[in-house]
């Protein structure tokens, strides 16, 4: 089928959630997609920073296939090699050896497990930021500090407060004995890429040690090496009673976890909580894949260095007015020129990129991106933006 055929069956049979798509893609390699008509696209979204290893990623199709032909599905009741290797891991990347894992398929799940892990704590308060984004089921999105998602749904969850990120005066003022549990993401993702100031994490962990209150890091977006750390928040120094985790932990699979540190970790008990595909053999093994290639080539390293390219030659071009992020989850602002005309600038050259906001794009390229793939997209950018002014 042709893209327009493909197209008009998913608007015929497929909910409209999210709008019509604008593509209908087929097939990928490393960075590389092609659409049902044959166009190929430079992939700079990465699935919304899913794809951690691109498309098809030999190591990622070798673990999935050996293991979807060995053991498929166990669900909650036995064990399994692959989910206690990967926990395991998992657990030694938070430096806490008191850590546990909790797994589930979606950003969403792990987050609705980090409030009914707060709730242990016998509270029932919970501060989150305006503009947050922690998903759509009804207890995430109670969390997700954007009006527009939220009123259509209501009443959410109560004593739910959202204040300003970045704030250290407005979350001393919010979080006190009565707060279950602060949630906050190391860098906003879909409200544009924001980065907080340096001391506002560790200023966060001091206040929750002071009055109690569990500090959820959401590192959905930020996780798994995606700014140059497994994590997102390691240049803080601090260690979090809570971490989420999805999108690339799977390797392009769905996975997520929510990691418990310290006392946090035996808060649940027997039947507080369950997910029938949570650790599953086939996306365990997908992710085992990923963090041992990325370990073993270093790529973190470069993740590093392709950001800091990526963001001193993007904010040269005329027209750009900030560029925001870390490693590879930037945010590039605009000074004029509507995000949306640029998206579709970029789509017709063979770009995919995202519009987290009106006057932002965001870019989430798989970890693997190479030098000549940065310098095509600049070079695109560049011209697009150009031709929009």
């Amino acid at each position: 089928m042709k893209s327009n055929e493909l197209l008009d069956k998913w608007s015929q049979s497929i909910q409209n959630t999210y709008g019509a798509p604008s593509l209908a893609l087929v097939s990928g390699k490393g960075l590389v997609v092609k659409d049902a008509d044959g166009k190929v696209y430079l992939d700079f979204l990465g699935g919304i920073a899913t794809n951690i290893l691109g498309h098809a990623h030999p190591a990622i199709v070798k673990a999935v296939s050996h293991q979807v032909g060995v053991l498929g599905h166990v669900s909650n009741f036995y064990a399994h090699p692959n989910v206690v290797e990967l926990a395991q891991k998992l657990t030694s990347m938070t430096g806490d050896s008191d850590a546990k894992v909790f797994f589930a398929q979606s950003g969403a799940e792990a987050n609705e497990a980090a409030i009914k892990l707060s709730r242990r704590t016998g509270r029932s308060r919970i501060v989150a930021a305006q503009g947050a984004f922690h998903g759509r089921t009804m207890g995430a999105l109670s969390l997700t500090g954007q009006p527009k998602k939220r009123e259509p749904f209501l009443p959410l969850l109560k004593d739910v407060r959202h204040i300003p990120y970045g704030d250290i005066a407005e979350m001393q003022r919010a979080i006190n004995r009565k707060t279950a549990m602060f949630i906050i993401e190391p860098i906003m993702g879909e409200a544009g890429v924001i980065v907080p100031p340096a001391d506002y994490l560790s200023a966060a962990r001091d206040l929750c040690n002071e009055t109690g209150a569990l500090l959820v890091l959401d590192c959905v977006q930020t996780g798994m090496g995606r700014t140059g750390d497994w994590f997102g928040y390691e240049y803080s120094g601090i260690t979090p009673d809570v971490i989420t985790l999805a999108k690339g932990l799977g390797g392009g699979l769905p996975l997520s976890a929510m990691i418990a540190c310290g006392a946090a970790a035996f808060l649940f008990q027997p039947g507080d909580h369950g997910s029938t595909f949570g650790g599953n053999p086939v996306t365990t093994a997908a992710s085992l894949a990923t963090i041992k290639y990325i370990e073993k080539n270093d790529v973190m390293s470069a993740v590093k260095t392709h950001g800091k390219q990526l963001m001193s030659e993007l904010a040269m071009i005329p027209g750009v007015l900030e560029v925001r992020g870390a490693g590879l989850l930037i945010g590039i602002e605009l000074s004029s020129v509507n995000s949306e005309k640029v998206a579709d600038g970029l789509r017709e050259a063979g770009v995919l990129v995202n519009t987290a906001t009106a006057s932002t794009i965001r870019i989430a390229p798989a970890l693997i991106v190479s030098s000549a793939q940065i310098d095509s997209f600049i070079a695109k950018f560049r011209k697009v933006m150009n031709d929009v002014h």
